[in-house]
């Protein structure tokens, strides 16, 4: 089912209907019902892989708790009579047992989460391999990928993991873990919740409340006016550039990759907008996964604010074990001692951040230029960060100072031009196509003698000024959120009459300009991972 279509408002009418209706000991079952239902319509095909990953996370999950409470009763029991060196040996036994069986579990969900992704770049590897010598690997596998499995793995796996550290109790209830699992607002493009955050509000009593539903209607107008006005038309734009970079100017060019730039952040962002105002209706506050990006100082400043729920995730469940394992800080006094402390204290960051982001850029897709995506955006990090010192001295001796509007300025026009050209790489088509069109933007240098030479992707001009409006618009109020929400900003400033006609011009937009552009267009950018 497509968000953006009639049946999708009609599916979140009913929701809601049904949702405050029924009693509120049963809201948690009309979730769960909608929620099967929502991943049903995608493809029935994919619903026993989504049962797999829920019940076999809840099975582990309770294995593990109930063997870490039964030893921590048993040891309870005989404090007295174990020594401390029994103790010492009852708990690493009980923790290699806990830890076999969460080993296995991941072992499971993400082995069908890389059959369902990878195979099929794994056989075009062999292929062109086999062809060095004539030969030929078939690729005769044919499967649908099952809808949102890198997300919803993911925050299983993450459940998982935190009941297995200690940091949330198990779930008794297998059809309340599913819900977790398949809570449909999430599904396809996240956010990455936590248990912790997330599941208290799924099964806690809600109230049909006008702040949460006005609010909430208002963010859902918002998002779909960023997805339909400003990301699906641009979406025609950035299709063609990248389509025809070879013979569009290097100007042009560029321009075709700034317009990429806004519409996955309208695409993205757009969705998360729909979703959250969704949930804040039905009383739920989901994770937010964007905090003013474009406003970022330096690439992981950037990455700590775009997806924020995929770089959590990624920082406590790839990052952070990798980086603290005993045999990463063994490297790190190894080479404290034979290549210098400044080298030993950064290295074990630096093999935690390559294998981070290695592994982020094969979430985002199977092929080499995610890969090389995934390399550029972890080697500007870990290059920042050996850099800290040397540039803590340079801005001493030029007398930067970090508060300076005008430096402030300059770092966040040099991260945004940095992602920019880091975002386009997978997305041309091939690496070696966005290698081409980076050679193109910096190659060709012929000035266009027109607006129409300028802008050759643009056609019927009327949708460009939307573009502008929408793109001028989303500025604005990302400028605004400086100071917190821009709608409890509007409702404290602006009267209510004038409110309601800047929500029914927004919905006029969304009719006129972004009903037409997205006739045709695929769904959110995102949910094909």
């Amino acid at each position: 089912m497509s968000i953006l279509s009639v049946s999708f408002l009609l599916f979140i009418l009913g929701l809601c209907l049904v949702y405050f209706l029924v009693p509120k000991r049963f809201q948690w079952w009309v979730l769960l019902a909608f929620s099967l239902g929502f991943y049903a319509l995608g493809g029935l095909l994919s619903l026993p892989w989504l049962l797999l990953t829920a019940l076999s996370a809840w099975a582990t999950a309770r294995y593990i708790q109930d063997r870490a409470d039964a030893e921590k009763a048993f040891l309870a029991a005989h404090k007295a009579e174990l020594s401390k060196e029994e103790r010492s040996a009852r708990k690493a036994k009980g923790k290699k047992t806990r830890r076999r069986a969460l080993t296995l579990c991941i072992l499971l969900n993400v082995g069908v989460l890389c059959v369902f992704k990878y195979v099929h770049f794994l056989l075009a590897q062999a292929n062109a391999l086999a062809g060095l010598f004539g030969g030929e690997v078939r690729d005769s596998v044919r499967w649908i990928v099952p809808l949102g499995v890198s997300f919803y793995t993911f925050q299983t796996l993450g459940y998982l993991c935190d009941v297995y550290w200690g940091k949330a109790k198990a779930e008794r209830n297998p059809l309340k873990l599913l819900l977790f699992t398949s809570f449909f607002p999430q599904i396809t493009q996240g956010p990455i919740s936590a248990w912790n955050d997330l599941s208290a509000q799924l099964f806690a009593p809600h109230s049909l409340d006008y702040d949460s539903f006005s609010l909430g209607a208002q963010r859902l107008i918002w998002g779909f006016f960023k997805k339909m006005v400003a990301a699906n038309i641009l979406s025609g734009y950035v299709s063609d550039v990248f389509a025809n970079y070879g013979s569009y100017s290097g100007l042009a060019t560029f321009l075709g990759a700034l317009c990429y730039a806004a519409q996955i952040y309208a695409d993205f962002s757009g969705y998360m907008d729909i979703m959250c105002g969704l949930c804040q209706i039905l009383g739920i506050r989901l994770t937010e996964n964007f905090e003013r990006p474009y406003f970022s100082k330096s690439v992981a400043e950037y990455w700590r604010r775009w997806h924020m729920s995929l770089g959590v995730w990624f920082k406590n469940y790839v990052y952070y074990p990798i980086a603290v394992s005993k045999w990463n800080q063994r490297l790190g006094k190894w080479a404290k001692k034979r290549l210098g402390k400044a080298f030993g204290n950064y290295l074990p960051a630096t093999l935690a951040l390559v294998v981070t982001w290695l592994a982020t850029g094969l979430w985002h897709g199977a092929s080499w230029g995610y890969i090389a995506w995934g390399g550029v955006n972890g080697l500007f990090i870990i290059f920042s960060m050996w850099m800290e010192g040397p540039y803590a001295k340079w801005k001493k001796a030029l007398r930067i100072r970090e508060s300076a509007w005008l430096w402030r300025a300059f770092q966040v026009g040099r991260t945004f031009l940095l992602v920019t050209f880091i975002k386009v790489l997978p997305e041309v088509g091939s690496l070696r196509d966005g290698l081409g069109l980076w050679k193109r933007i910096f190659t060709e240098h012929s000035l266009p003698h027109s607006l129409s030479e300028l802008l050759p992707f643009v056609g019927d001009r009327r949708p460009l000024l939307a573009v502008l409006f929408s793109v001028g618009l989303m500025f604005l109020v990302s400028l605004l959120q400086r100071k917190g929400s821009v709608r409890a900003l509007l409702r404290r400033r602006v009267p209510y009459l004038l409110r309601i006609c800047v929500f029914v011009f927004l919905f006029f937009l969304i009719l006129y300009f972004g009903v037409p552009a997205s006739g045709g267009l695929g769904d959110f950018i995102y949910a094909q991972y």
